[in-house]
């Protein structure tokens, strides 16, 4: 594997800069010294942040892009060999790494990595250290999967010893990374388009808990796999080297939060339990899973010796990231809210967080990302939005992928329909939009749900778009 050298910085170019992790290297790079260019779909804001940074965008991907003072090429895993960029660079015999290589050299200059994983949880839990690091003025590298307000972007250039980063699983990216210290949130079948199923996702995590060193620690929750934990736990946890800390609901975790509440907002609070200690936690964020999101937060913080009140300040003060539970404002008395949840188990966590926030009925406009998920979950994707009081369905968002399976938004549908709730399919984002502005009521909340762009509805009923 080509190995950079940060001393010496080269030119690099990104295959898909706009990307929300890909900009955030590619701003480290420029900010290291490198040369950077690169290329994407379409233009947007953080290709303008990058463009104004000095990095050379180019909207279009083409062979043209890839020039002879080109010295490395990074890619994602969304692009293929087919790619006329990365033939291109392949015929010019240029080095190439993926974006997770990437990721993992650059962790490597750093004293202390931080890499979060988990099925779901990662960016909420990512932000959560992030903004109790900078509570507890630590000055940390971040790196995260979404928009974190405190930061104005997705990235941060620290000058402390921590670097923080979310540690995606999907085609085994996190196996490329440096940690110092881990977290894994829970573990479930995703990404079926190319894990072979659940024993298959297990060995992957557990190969990335092998990556912690003696000296650091594996943070764990003790609920790691739902009701399928017990076997499972051993199995993620066998063999390794470093410390194994864990937090969950399980009285025997080190980390475990009693006497559970919400506020009239659905923002939990709860007594932290670890040793000996007892405390009064409040989140600023919604929802069960954010009160063990924030377990594994204040365990990773208690790590590095933050002191207690900077946890507390920060957990308090933190109000989430965009598309996580997103308050984006009213339509007249109706709420409408964004979230990134595309797995069921995503779903019937927000949906619960939303039946704490005040409604009259919820109306989920529903996104299904990719073609592979969708056929995997129907039945699940059914069970969790029927929570909902009304199901409104967008086409699948193809992402990487092209109709091979033969299913569709209708199948959710159908499903929804004979467990007796009102849900609806449609063609187009304006039809959607119509029906809403037709049924939904004063004190409805209207839940845009999905990992594409079914954001734009949202801000399209408020007038933003």
């Amino acid at each position: 594997m080509y190995q950079i050298d940060f001393q010496k910085p080269i030119h690099i170019h990104f295959i898909g800069i706009g990307g929300i992790s890909m900009s955030g290297l590619a701003e480290i790079l420029l900010s290291e010294g490198f040369t950077v260019s690169g290329s994407d779909n379409q233009a947007s804001e953080l290709t303008a942040k990058l463009e104004e940074n000095g990095a050379t965008v180019r909207i279009g991907q083409s062979a043209a892009n890839i020039t002879d003072d080109i010295d490395l090429v990074v890619f994602t895993a969304a692009i293929h060999p087919d790619n006329p960029e990365y033939a291109a660079a392949a015929e010019r015999k240029i080095p190439m790494l993926s974006r997770a290589q990437l990721l993992g050299q650059i962790m490597k200059n750093y004293k202390t990595p931080i890499c979060v994983a988990g099925t779901h949880g990662k960016t909420t839990t990512t932000s959560m250290i992030s903004e109790i690091l900078l509570s507890a003025g630590l000055d940390p590298t971040l790196s995260v999967g979404g928009m974190l307000k405190s930061i104005g972007g997705n990235l941060r250039i620290g000058h402390g010893d921590c670097f923080v980063a979310e540690a995606c699983e999907y085609t085994n990216s996190f196996h490329s990374f440096f940690p110092k210290y881990g977290i894994i949130l829970n573990v479930e079948e995703d990404h079926l388009d190319f894990f072979k199923g659940i024993d298959d996702i297990i060995a992957s995590f557990h190969k990335f808990a092998q990556l912690i060193p003696s000296d650091g620690a594996l943070i764990i929750s003790s609920d790691i796999c739902g009701d399928r934990t017990i076997g499972k736990f051993r199995d993620l946890t066998k063999d390794l080297t470093c410390p194994v800390i864990t937090f969950g609901q399980d009285p025997k975790s080190d980390y475990h939060a009693e006497d559970i509440g919400f506020d009239e907002f659905g923002r939990g609070h709860y007594t932290l339990c670890h040793g000996d200690e007892r405390y009064e936690v409040r989140l600023g964020v919604v929802g069960i899973h954010n009160v063990t999101n924030s377990l594994a937060a204040i365990a990773m913080a208690d790590l590095l010796d933050v002191p207690r009140e900077s946890i507390l300040s920060a957990l308090k003060a933190f109000t989430g990231t965009d598309r996580r539970f997103e308050i984006k404002g009213k339509l007249g008395d109706i709420t409408i809210i964004d979230d990134y949840a595309h797995h069921p188990t995503e779903i019937s966590m927000t949906l619960g967080a939303a039946k704490r926030y005040p409604h009259h009925e919820i109306w989920c406009v529903f996104q299904p990302h990719t073609y592979s998920r969708t056929k995997a979950f129907l039945e699940d994707f059914s069970c969790a939005l029927s929570a909902a009081d009304h199901v409104l369905l967008a086409p699948i968002y193809a992402a990487r992928e092209t109709d091979r399976l033969g299913v569709s938004s209708d199948d959710i549908a159908e499903r929804l329909v004979k467990k007796g709730c009102d849900a609806h399919s449609f063609t187009y984002f304006d039809d959607i939009e119509t029906h809403l502005l037709t049924h939904a009521a004063p004190g409805d909340i209207i839940l845009t749900m999905g990992a594409g762009d079914i954001w734009q509805l949202g801000e399209k009923l408020l007038g933003i778009r």
